[in-house]
């Protein structure tokens, strides 16, 4: 199957998330108390605490909010990247959707993300419900059946039908032999980058490196030559 999807039909995306509030006492007393059963299940010893586990809030549309969205694209040998990011979540999306309306069905038809069909997509669709935007077409799943939902999982993938297993991007690029930047950062210090730094070009080339780790996985799948670096450029 793989080898009949055309690279260049592809959009290979990857998000940054961080909790909606700089921390858990900027709720308001609905939002904690709905936090605190949620937070539940993140809870792992006497010492940890709602509010101490609120870090991790991003991690869940209802308590957290998008501030980056990285997409790349092969354009002839050329493998571009642009990212939409900001502080205003709204806008951020209506970027991202404005490039779908234009993009979908003409150039790309589909989306490839690590962990995708778990994550990024249900994430991005239910902060645009939040936000009061419309879905676009290829997010909007409702009375779709299986076969006409264009959404590629590179762990998924790697799955081959086992659903119990869970591989990450850092392990699976390192057994591809995928050359990857070394990175002054990772996922877990985005939220503290951003509220704390207020550094959100240095969350989006974060992002945009996942971006390019995500498509050196899927043409290792298809056992195809990896882009080169000089291929790569951020049009952000």
């Amino acid at each position: 199957m793989l080898n009949q999807i055309n690279n260049k039909q592809i959009l290979f995306i990857d998000i940054e998330t961080v909790p909606a509030s700089p921390d858990f006492n900027n709720l308001n007393s609905q939002m904690k108390k709905l936090w605190e059963k949620k937070s539940k299940y993140l809870i792992k010893n006497e010492e940890e605490t709602a509010e101490t586990v609120y870090k991790k809030a991003g991690i869940y549309a209802e308590f957290g909010k998008i501030i980056c969205i990285s997409v790349g694209f092969f354009n002839e040998e050329i493998f571009r990247l642009k990212s939409f990011f900001g502080d205003d979540e709204k806008e951020v999306l209506l970027q991202f959707k404005s490039l779908l309306k234009k993009t979908y069905n003409k150039d790309y038809k589909y989306l490839c993300a690590h962990n995708g069909k778990e994550f990024d997509y249900p994430y991005i669709a239910r902060r645009m419900l939040i936000n009061g935007i419309k879905l676009p077409e290829i997010l909007n799943l409702a009375g779709k059946k299986p076969w006409e939902i264009n959404h590629l999982d590179t762990l998924e993938l790697w799955k081959f039908g086992d659903y119990k297993h869970y591989t990450s991007l850092e392990l699976l690029t390192a057994i591809f032999n995928i050359p990857t930047p070394k990175d002054d950062i990772d996922g877990s210090m985005v939220a503290e980058i951003y509220y704390k730094e207020k550094n959100l070009k240095r969350i989006a080339v974060y992002c945009e490196k996942d971006v390019v780790a995500v498509t050196q996985l899927f043409l290792r799948y298809k056992n195809q030559d990896l882009i080169k670096d000089e291929n790569i450029i951020s049009v952000t």
